[in-house]
């Protein structure tokens, strides 16, 4: 089982990220994911000719996805651009569920109005709902806001505010998932939260550099990033990957 994961487009009218996110989508046709998530901040600025892009391109892209949305979203237009069936409510938050076989990948809705910052704290009966609901599957969370430390303060002052209180669920819930996996940040990291793994998939749009608040700020050579997770007999791999920003000739 592949579930590919994309985050932080970003497209706006003024850069060209769509065309990074084409050659994303290029590098992963050949390995055929069983599903794609989209994990947040897919335009700027609620940019809705860009939701329209960027559905267009998924339409075309033949494997099941779950999208969420990021603090640069705009719901509404996420809304007008999508189904309401594809998420789990006609209104409110936009959680997303996609059964596979022998896998349950639950979309956890951290954006709140208004803010960059995250939190999931009104969210987490619905979410030990999908856990309890998995019915012995194994099980992936994604967000899109980082739910550890990465050690670059402009980001953690704005992740998930309350990552205490879903660790404290996921602690004592007997279908514990298998990882926890977010975005946000513009750069890929690893931690854990409540022992679960916990990752965060880098951006297709340009990566943030590591500064760890020091006076430094180090150069920044990374390339349009995504993941890769592989679940196999019930365990689970995940692979960061690179991709040119280039399209091949």
């Amino acid at each position: 089982m592949l579930i590919a994961q994309i985050s932080d487009i970003h497209a706006a009218p003024d850069n060209d990220n769509l065309a990074r996110f084409d050659n994303a989508l290029a590098w992963l046709a050949p390995l055929t994911p069983d599903l794609l998530v989209i994990s947040g901040d897919l335009t700027d600025d609620g940019w809705r000719d860009g939701y329209s892009q960027i559905a267009a391109r998924l339409e075309a892209f033949p494997c099941r996805k779950l999208i969420l949305p990021g603090n640069a979203d705009h719901l509404d237009a996420l809304r007008a651009t999508w189904s309401a069936t594809f998420w789990t409510g006609a209104d409110g938050p936009l959680h997303a569920v996609v059964d596979l076989p022998g896998l349950r990948a639950i979309g956890l809705d951290s954006t709140l109005e208004a803010c960059a910052a995250g939190s999931v704290a009104a969210h987490l009966s619905w979410l030990s709902q999908q856990l309890d609901e998995a019915q012995g599957r194994q099980t992936l969370l994604f967000m899109h806001h980082h739910v550890f430390a990465s050690g670059i303060p402009s980001m953690d002052a704005i992740m998930c505010r309350d990552h205490d209180a879903l660790a404290a669920l996921l602690r004592q819930h007997p279908a514990r998932p298998l990882a926890i996996a977010t975005g946000h940040v513009h750069r890929p990291a690893a931690g854990t939260l409540a022992g679960i793994p916990a990752y965060i998939c880098g951006a297709v749009c340009p990566a943030n550099p590591l500064w760890l608040g020091a006076s430094h700020v180090p150069f920044v050579y990374d390339p349009p990033a995504l993941m890769v997770h592989r679940v196999e007999n019930g365990a689970l791999a995940s692979h960061f990957i690179a991709v040119s920003p280039v399209t091949a000739a």
